[in-house]
């Protein structure tokens, strides 16, 4: 069945569900979208329930429905959300690093519930159009198939703030909070229309290392008292690690740039996992805040609350931290919807991404999508008895990542049990294939033991996407963002990139890099 056609009859069949969910008394629903930053997905499942509790999560997963294999588009801040917001993967829009996504005028989810007539609100981080983060972030991105390694991040720790009474600790995001939770309050409660309400905090993204200087990366994991006292530190694993003979090579290009080549104690590791869970639950507690405000104003149930996370959180797996890798830790994301015959305590085990966010807020609403989109409604998921229903929406997700701290563009298809990983043009980088159903922790890359299954991934991937055009293409815009960039400093250009976070590394021997540099400027793409 041809994918408009399938889409055209997910729809009405939607529509006119018995239990369809945009038909309350109350008419359409409101919608409350909380989206964290670097939040595990696992968490909110598995291992979390042993390690640390998440109580409004918890209450979510009780009353609502939870996917269970979730997925970043993109495991990096901007293009993720670009993919939510656009509902389209990153090469369709090319949002290809964290400077460049979308244009200030594109047209999102929320502005066409505008048009049709919801009242709008957004709160805290959205983090979606061009021009954002740092010199040296883009710079970095440009440059990453520059033939030299350079440590990019402050290397991770982490800091104990405040004491036992310290609950604020991200107050930024606190004050997001507070202001989303007031307008609930003072606002949403007496509108005569629906609303929507978009609510991005920072945690529990790793803080920045101060003591580095303002180009140093966001590596300091930290909480106070309050919240670490709420971790089960001894259920904590210390991952297993690959030696560095066995590693692939664009993951020992990010473990060099992440700065987690050198020796970790399992204290250093416990610590690190320790503090992260610690922030998750910290981000746990505000979304409590919103679900009382939601609750306090009888809006509970006229509401579709999801929460979801742009991406997450290696914590020292795979020695690594951050994102910008398609390993679990890094880009499996929580996602949970309840609200109006929202199915309670249902677990769907179909993959699904951040792109599914439009088709589904739209569908809710009763607003006709658009036909371009990547995404699927995931409606006839929460309607229904969703095993019957399940062929409405593809039994894959799609990744990729074009970013910094990784030197190659990276492609991942994850379906059932497996998980395909290709990289540039699919020829000159070798392709990970990993069993999840067998090998949880991703150690033991089975590509060459499974040629069919890789070959058969590596077909879907490409009926997907021409994957190594993309990263052609991604190729040829680097290299000229970065020749206009070197061109716009003038002699100034040295001096400039030796105070990039790479600092420390680049002036032990500038000129190699320079040369290295002008080397990758003038060979052929």
């Amino acid at each position: 069945m041809a994918r408009h056609t399938v889409k055209f009859v997910a729809y009405w069949i939607a529509l006119y569900s018995v239990l369809l969910l945009a038909v309350t008394e109350g008419g359409r629903p409101n919608f409350v979208l909380f989206m964290a930053d670097s939040f595990d997905g696992r968490l909110t499942f598995y291992p979390g329930n042993v390690t640390l509790q998440l109580p409004f999560i918890n209450y979510m997963r009780e009353h609502g429905t939870i996917f269970l294999n979730s997925y970043t588009n993109s495991p990096i801040c901007c293009p993720s959300r670009a993919a939510m917001w656009s509902g389209k993967f990153i090469h369709m829009t090319e949002s290809w690093n964290n400077f460049k996504c979308l244009d200030d005028k594109y047209t999102t989810w929320m502005d066409i519930l505008q048009e049709k007539g919801y009242v709008t609100k957004q709160f805290g981080k959205v983090d979606y159009k061009s021009g954002g983060h740092s010199l040296s972030n883009r710079v970095e991105a440009w440059t990453r198939e520059v033939k030299f390694l350079i440590r990019q991040e402050g290397r991770p720790t982490v800091n104990l703030t405040g004491d036992a009474s310290t609950v604020r600790v991200m107050k930024e995001d606190w004050n997001t909070t507070e202001k989303a939770a007031q307008w609930i309050r003072t606002t949403a409660s007496i509108l005569s229309d629906p609303f929507s309400l978009y609510i991005g905090v920072n945690l529990p993204h790793p803080y920045k290392t101060t003591n580095l200087g303002e180009n140093a990366g966001s590596s300091t994991f930290q909480t106070s008292p309050f919240w670490l006292n709420k971790i089960s530190v001894q259920n904590i694993t210390v991952p297993k690690w690959l030696p560095f003979s066995k590693m692939h090579q664009v993951d020992y290009y990010s473990t060099y740039t992440k700065n987690c080549t050198a020796h970790f104690s399992d204290k250093e590791i416990t610590n690190i996992r320790a503090y992260y869970y610690a922030m998750c639950v910290e981000t746990d507690a505000m979304l409590g805040e919103i679900l009382s405000a939601l609750y306090d104003t009888n809006l509970l149930n006229e509401t579709i609350l999801i929460f979801t996370s742009d991406h997450g959180e290696l914590a020292l797996e795979h020695q690594q931290f951050y994102k910008m890798s398609m390993y679990e830790g890094s880009s499996h994301i929580p996602f949970l919807i309840m609200g109006p015959n929202v199915k309670a305590g249902q677990q769907i085990s179909n993959p699904v991404s951040l792109v599914d966010v439009y088709p589904t807020v739209l569908d809710i609403a009763e607003i006709a999508c658009p036909c371009n989109l990547s995404g699927y409604s995931l409606l006839p998921f929460l309607t229904r008895e969703y095993q019957a229903r399940s062929n409405l929406h593809p039994e894959w997700v799609l990744s990729e990542f074009h970013g910094s701290d990784a030197n190659a563009s990276t492609y991942m298809i994850r379906t059932s049990s497996w998980k395909l990983i290709a990289y540039a043009d699919g020829s000159s980088v070798p392709s990970q294939l990993f069993d999840l159903s067998n090998d949880k922790e991703e150690l033991y890359n089975v590509a060459a033991v499974h040629p069919r299954i890789t070959e058969s991934l590596e077909r879907l991937l490409l009926s997907i996407v021409d994957y190594p055009a993309v990263s052609k293409a991604v190729q040829m815009y680097n290299r000229q963002q970065f020749k206009l960039w070197k061109l716009s400093l003038g002699r100034n250009y040295s001096e400039v990139i030796a105070n990039l976070r790479w600092h420390v590394d680049w002036k032990q021997n500038p000129k190699m890099y320079e040369d290295a540099i002008e080397k990758w400027l003038n060979t052929d793409v």
